[in-house]
């Protein structure tokens, strides 16, 4: 980092030019909404609806948020009071997240929305707001519903969503004003981690972690310690990125449910995160490797053949690791800890990379943001909207080529997909040096696959007519 940038100046600049869009991080733990157990992308459109502004929450403002948020924004043990005030005849507005669902049946053909925080199951809702916002029917959104008890149930009468307006080509503009340092410090910030605290190396894998957002289909598997933040990012960055944390895990959760027909968890969100998963308990564990086999493959789902579909999901999985004393991995090889099925060469050889998070420090208070960066909701959508931009594909495909004397195809294919995804993070503007885009996109890329040529190259003899090293050129 050079030494001329300083957190005043970054937060001066990051204001300046993306105005509005700027919040800054030191203002959500001061406004106690955390407590609300709501994920960042809505605490921080709360507050930045009801207060804007610098620095840490005045007393006046953090009442202002209170009052807002007993009013509009239930605790989860508040939900039979909620229940009460609409068999009251009360007419309900509260800040929650929705799902619908469709039901079709011989005898029954109807949308319902499910209110899971409320505990509100079947609750109806106007075709014109299922049209007019179909997020609902595909992860569900946030926002502030209108609830009524009706003769035939309880109705959902209006909804107004959180929504984040995102011109990817003003967002390339925005990049074009800051130099790379600043922009990799934004970035952190921005996934609220503070870029001072950390070292150039540990802000590259720190970044990786944002990789699944912006790439479709690219696959990673993080092993760390306990306390280095691994789930921190996913749970606060998007509605659109689902953690999944303890419980059971099923085809029919993954995939589809082949009763029901309703789609799985991969089919309907951008990024599905399997957090410790050796503590996950996966039902059919034969059924979910072979589908994720095929799914990480081509990026289609099925089960049974009853079904099937294309999914440009992104699977994250997250392993805690034991290190020695010196802060190295003490299994060889590294995917020992895992569950046994998942341990399988044709399942590790379709990951993209393997993130070594046993190299980020572990989380401490100077971690966190303490300046300002992109608001959560902006944020995440501008990072999925990048997902749609090929120019960084396509420079990747001309530029980078492996060499050696007998290559293999998946190597190239996830070392291509990786440098795409970091060149989409720090150069979204197209505007990169050969040195730096070798710098901050390739090698890292070539790093994080290197590790998954590694477990494969001592796990099965088969990739051993392969050259051990992964090299490269570029042109």
């Amino acid at each position: 980092m050079s030494d001329v940038l300083t957190p005043e100046a970054l937060n001066q600049k990051a204001s300046q030019v993306f105005g509005r869009l700027a919040i800054d991080k030191r203002r959500l733990p001061s406004s106690q909404l955390n407590r609300r157990s709501v994920p960042a992308y809505v605490a921080e459109w709360i507050l930045d609806s009801l207060a804007p502004g610098e620095g840490a929450v005045t007393p006046e403002e953090l009442t202002k948020i209170q009052t807002w948020a007993d009013r509009f924004l239930p605790l989860p043990d508040e939900a039979r009071i909620i229940k009460n005030r609409l068999l009251n005849g009360e007419v309900v507005k509260v800040l929650t997240p929705v799902e619908v669902e469709v039901v079709l049946t011989r005898r029954v053909k109807e949308r319902v929305a499910q209110l899971k925080l409320l505990g509100l199951s079947e609750v109806q809702i106007g075709d014109g707001i299922v049209e007019a916002y179909p997020d609902l029917l595909k992860q569900g959104m946030w926002g502030v519903v209108e609830l009524v008890d009706t003769q035939e149930g309880i109705a959902i009468t209006s909804f107004k969503p959180m929504q984040a307006s995102v011109n990817l080509e003003i967002f390339k503009e925005k990049r074009a004003a800051f130099t790379l340092d600043e922009w990799r410090a934004l970035l952190l910030t921005s996934m609220g981690y503070s870029p001072w605290a950390f070292t150039e190396n540990e802000k590259t894998y720190l970044l990786c972690r944002l990789l699944p957002l912006v790439e479709k289909n690219l696959h990673l598997l993080e092993l760390a310690p306990k306390g280095t933040g691994k789930s921190y990012l996913y749970e606060n960055i998007n509605p659109r990125v689902r953690l999944m944390s303890g419980g059971n895990v099923s085809p029919a959760v993954l995939f589809v449910n082949n009763a029901s027909g309703q789609w799985g968890l991969l089919a309907r969100f951008a990024v599905v995160v399997l957090d410790e998963v050796q503590t996950l308990k996966f039902e059919k564990p034969q059924e979910i490797v072979g589908g994720l086999k095929g799914f990480l493959a081509n990026g289609r789902l099925t089960r049974g053949g009853m079904y099937e579909t294309a999914s440009a999901c992104s699977l994250v999985m997250l392993a805690n690791i034991q290190l020695d004393n010196e802060q190295r991995p003490i299994l060889s090889p590294l995917v020992k800890e895992l569950p046994e099925f998942l341990q399988e060469t044709a399942f590790l050889d379709r990951l993209r990379g393997i993130l070594p998070g046993w190299k980020v420090r572990k989380l401490s208070g100077e971690s966190f943001a303490q300046g300002i960066g992109l608001k959560s909701d902006f944020f995440g959508d501008a990072l999925l909207a990048l997902r749609e931009d090929v120019s960084a594909n396509q420079y990747v495909s001309r530029t980078v080529t492996l060499t050696g004397r007998k290559r293999y195809k998946r190597n190239e294919d996830a070392v291509h997909l990786i440098a795409s995804g970091l060149m989409k993070l720090q150069f979204p503007h197209g505007a990169v040096s050969l040195e730096d885009f070798e710098i901050y996109c390739v090698r890292p890329a070539v790093e994080l696959r290197q590790l998954v040529w590694d477990q494969l190259y001592m796990l099965d003899a088969e990739y051993r007519q392969y050259d051990e090293d992964i090299q490269y050129e570029l042109s």
